[in-house]
């Protein structure tokens, strides 16, 4: 019984958690957001560069998410996503435009790099006006 623990969570593990690699920049940008917006960092993370200032903003990220109201965090998780532009900077960079209906208020730029075959949003480069 614990053996077959040791390798479900082996597997999960390798796998990246049962998370599916993004396919393009489009589905990384897509899940990472609607993973932050649910709350979900540890699926966020997986869709993102991981880099110190990357794992830094994406704790901030989270810290500020936990002192959000339990209305608020349900507002975020109910919310569309909706791309305003998605164009390719050069084959492994790609610039992600979107607002979501929670906050319509800001739209966010930012960029989906392609490293390895594995397509990633770095925090770095996100914009918001």
């Amino acid at each position: 019984m614990i053996f077959a623990g040791i390798v479900v969570f082996l597997i999960q593990a390798c796998s990246g958690g049962g998370y599916e690699k993004a396919e393009n920049a489009q589905d990384a940008g897509r899940e990472f957001i609607r993973a932050s917006l649910d709350g979900d960092y540890k699926k966020a993370r997986f869709y993102m560069l991981k880099d110190t200032t990357n794992l830094l903003l994406i704790e901030q990220q989270q810290r500020n998410y936990q002192q959000l109201s339990n209305t608020e965090k349900a507002q975020r998780r109910e919310s569309t996503i909706r791309p305003l532009s998605i164009s390719n900077l050069n084959d492994s960079t790609v610039i992600y435009t979107y607002f979501n209906t929670y906050n319509t208020a800001d739209t966010t730029i930012m960029t989906v790099i392609n490293t390895r075959n594995n397509w990633q949003v770095d925090l770095k480069t996100i914009l918001k006006h």
